[in-house]
């Protein structure tokens, strides 16, 4: 079967990804760029699916997006199926300054954190769980003032122990 000419990956250009595998350090991009090098070198959909544990008609869309968007298609995109506004290093970087406020026994408020979310990624949240899950993420745990032990007596048992000193 021959193949349409969109989806055509050539020798050089399988030698030219395989070249660049070597500098990039992302695994998830390594494995993509491997998958349509060996579409140049010969295998199809299949075999590649197979070796790589991709869907076929994945594979296709690697090579599809090889041929329109050339070494940028590896790149880790943001969006898609999980909707990430930051990278992981974005994040780590946002979450220092309410670290460093929290260490020095500033009360840090979930309200505050998401106003500055808001503000970095200039979109406004339609709920608290982004920054809820974002702060699960990085191992920070609500802790909450109690307006009274949980334990406290009643008002009754307070007085009858007055009575009894």
């Amino acid at each position: 079967m021959i193949m349409p000419k969109t989806y055509t990956i050539t020798s050089e250009m399988a030698t030219a990804i395989r070249k660049e595998m070597k500098v990039v350090k992302c695994v998830v991009a390594q494995k993509r760029m491997e998958a349509v090098a060996l579409r140049g070198e010969g295998r199809n959909n299949r075999e590649i699916a197979e070796i790589k544990g991709y869907h076929a008609s994945y594979v296709s869309q690697l090579v599809s997006d090889f041929i329109k968007f050339g070494m940028k298609s590896f790149e880790d995109k943001r969006g898609g199926a999980n909707r990430r506004n930051l990278t992981d290093a974005e994040e780590i970087a946002f979450l220092e300054n309410f670290r460093k406020e929290a260490e020095k026994g500033q009360v840090v408020s979930v309200a505050e954190i998401a106003a500055a979310y808001d503000e970095l990624t200039g979109k406004e949240r339609k709920s608290d769980s982004t920054v809820y899950y974002l702060l699960q993420k990085y191992g920070w745990r609500i802790v909450m003032p109690r307006g009274q032990h949980p334990k406290k007596a009643s008002e009754a048992e307070i007085e009858a122990s007055k009575k009894l000193t």
